[in-house]
């Protein structure tokens, strides 16, 4: 398994039922890459608590909004007028790439926020309390997400 958040992304996302998930938790206005990265730090055994939680949030938030969403809202609102106009869907593939590297690149902030955090003894439910924090906190797709991360 790759230890960069990145990879670990990329591989969970790849997985059955993921990117439904992620799709559906993302139209119901759930930071995907947030959930991810705490799937990512359940995986490796790191501890929670509310102030990282709030630390992971104040990094995503703005990028999110400033940067993700804005490309999002743009390829969304491109997606009908492409499908009859060649040179608009090639924008459009432009700017899903666009997205996508900017979604690395939050991915790259919040793995860098969580540099120094360690391994602990006591399990923690990152997904949860995540899920939790963004007002989803009895959301059925985290179980799938379970599924896929414990199948690895």
């Amino acid at each position: 398994m790759q230890t960069d958040l990145w990879n670990y992304c990329l591989n969970l996302y790849a997985r059955p039922g993921v990117e439904q998930v992620c799709l559906d938790l993302q139209s119901r206005g759930m930071d995907v890459c947030l959930l991810l990265c705490a799937a990512w730090l359940e995986t490796r055994g790191v501890a929670c608590d509310q102030s990282r939680l709030g630390q992971l949030s104040a990094c995503a938030g703005p990028w999110q909004r400033e940067v993700v969403q804005p490309l999002r809202q743009l390829r969304t609102q491109w997606r009908e007028a492409a499908a009859h106009d060649d040179a608009l869907a090639a924008l459009r593939v432009q700017v899903k790439a666009l997205e996508l590297e900017a979604e690395r690149t939050l991915l790259r902030r919040l793995e860098s926020v969580t540099q120094s955090w360690k391994q602990s003894q006591g399990a923690c439910d990152w997904l949860q309390r995540m899920a939790s924090d963004a007002g989803h906190p009895d959301c059925d797709a985290l179980q799938t997400l379970r599924v896929a991360i414990n199948g690895a």
